[in-house]
């Protein structure tokens, strides 16, 4: 069936979390990429334990702790001006250089962000990177209080687009997260940058992308 709707996650995969490195070199020289990859890998960790224990937290509080920790175990001293500018920066992150026109090419699509960030977190982000018309919906996990790739997140989606899941594709650069989404029912591309494997999760991506910008002419075809 053709699709109607094409929903992305955001942290990754339109915005990059890593433009935070930047920041974290001038605060902390020579372990500003360190700081960034636990960063975030931790705060994935938090949503997917979170989840499990059910003691749900919000995305924002949620990478708050993880930059404590990630700064911790690094000996990296965080402050309150620290922590200040590196969550302020986290509202204003990088669109991928392909993002905007990749957006502008798909436009006769409905189009949607699904993600764990809370809207604390996601608005500000949409607003600072021009992006408020782009899309039908920004979805945020917060209103069910579990994180993906819990089934009924990508259910949300359905209800709040109005359409069916045979109708909708799912873009995502992180593997399980698409693979989550293909477990639920929804049309999956991996945007794979860095090349990685397919985790071994039971299921894979329907299609695997080096870029959001080749996504166009893939749905063209």
């Amino acid at each position: 069936m053709p699709l109607k709707a094409l929903v992305f996650d955001a942290y990754g995969t339109l915005f990059d979390v890593h433009s935070v490195i930047r920041r974290c070199e001038q605060l902390w020289p020579g372990k500003g990429e360190r700081i960034s990859q636990l960063w975030r890998s931790k705060q994935l960790e938090y949503t997917w334990q979170r989840s499990l224990m059910r003691r749900y937290e919000p995305f924002s509080l949620v990478t708050r702790a993880a930059l404590d920790y990630a700064c911790e175990i690094l000996g990296a001293a965080l402050g309150p001006r620290e922590a200040e500018l590196l969550m302020r920066d986290y509202l204003e992150l990088a669109a991928y250089p392909d993002v905007a026109a990749a957006l502008e090419k798909l436009s006769a699509l409905r189009l949607a962000i699904l993600s764990n960030g809370s809207p604390d977190m996601l608005d500000p982000l949409v607003k600072h990177c021009g992006m408020e018309r782009v899309f039908a919906a920004v979805i945020s996990v917060d209103e069910l209080r579990v994180y993906k790739p819990a089934p009924e997140v990508y259910a949300l989606a359905v209800s709040k687009l109005g359409v069916s899941a045979d109708e909708i594709g799912f873009v995502s650069s992180n593997c399980w997260d698409a693979i989550g989404a293909k477990s639920f029912g929804l049309s999956t591309y991996w945007i794979n940058r860095g090349g990685a494997p397919v985790d071994r999760l039971g299921f894979a991506p329907d299609r695997r992308l080096n870029g959001l910008g080749e996504l166009p002419a893939l749905l063209a075809r």
